[in-house]
């Protein structure tokens, strides 16, 4: 069977660094539920994975959204189609992957925790979920890209507790379908200005030049020393640091969806000296740049 790591137009993915995952997990909220990997293929031809039992080291929701494809465990191979969901158990070898005629668009997600073999619990046979009147279908996909929007905008404490909030929300959301569907209120949150918020907006939309510390202050209106504590007691990370997750979180794009050489990706965040690069990237991420190519994703 044909193997691909990537290749996908508009696939996205996001790989949340070690070190972030082994603090937070140790958190109140994270050790009950944390998530490691979040992403979206659309339309993945020729997708496959294949994990022994030592290598699934987390629970792994796949949520089909169109197309056609399958997995296997306990070796017993489902068949997947549009609307399916299924949760691939933590520590059991299993495989899966795209029908090539028809490949799978997906959204998933791997998480960890105390209550995740509680939230996964009957999934691990493709559940099938209608578009009916009360669905609220969409409301669920728009709350995945909450989680993946949130955790885009970087890894503060505020960020990782809400998409597990969030989560939590969302897995409820498919254990407890009838009540679900049952509460079809549309509430909205109020909109108040954010100066970290607008921050991080501006991080991300520069995240592949050299900008400074001056420049973002600037942006927001506030000097340098004010802004940095405004940030820091919002985030829990200085304006920097936070920037460097971000760029870091570039690069980890850069490696899953490109072929771009590991110095043309430092360049292309704005670090000149891609050894510099190697050691900031190992430092956030627990392991190397091209380990992190190496590792299975999605």
């Amino acid at each position: 069977m044909a193997k691909i790591k990537s290749g996908f137009t508009g696939e996205r993915a996001i790989v949340l660094p070690s070190p972030i995952v082994d603090e937070y997990k140790n958190t109140a909220l994270g050790s009950l539920l944390h998530i490691t990997h979040i992403g979206f293929y659309p339309k993945a031809s020729f997708h496959f994975r294949k994990r022994t039992k030592e290598e699934a080291s987390q629970y792994i929701l796949m949520y089909c959204v169109e197309g056609e494809g399958w997995f296997e465990i306990d070796n017993q191979i489902q068949k997947v189609a549009a609307n399916h969901v299924f949760i691939l158990p933590k520590g059991k070898t299993h495989r899966y992957g795209s029908e090539n005629k028809k490949p799978w668009t997906i959204y998933w997600i791997h998480f960890d925790g105390e209550k995740a073999d509680f939230l996964a619990e009957g999934f691990d046979r493709a559940l099938l979920v209608l578009p009916e009147k009360n669905s609220r279908i969409e409301e669920r996909f728009k709350l995945f890209e909450e989680i993946f929007s949130t955790l885009k905008n970087g890894y503060s404490k505020s960020n990782l507790d809400f998409s597990i909030i969030s989560l939590f929300y969302f897995l409820g959301s498919l254990k407890y379908l009838s009540a679900y569907r049952a509460n079809n209120d549309d509430i909205q949150a109020p909109q108040q200005r954010d100066v970290a918020e607008e921050a991080i907006h501006y991080m991300r939309e520069n995240v592949r030049k050299r900008i400074t510390l001056k420049e973002i202050a600037n942006y927001v209106g506030f000097s340098s020393s004010h802004f940095s504590l405004l940030f820091q007691r919002k985030t829990g990370y200085s304006p920097l640091n936070y920037l460097i997750h971000l760029k870091i979180q570039e690069a980890c794009h850069q490696l899953d969806f490109s072929d771009m050489k590991i110095n043309q990706i430092s360049m292309l965040i704005g670090f000149e000296d891609p050894f510099y690069f190697s050691r900031i990237f190992t430092k956030t991420m627990g392991i190397s740049p091209s380990e992190y190519r190496k590792k299975k994703k999605g």
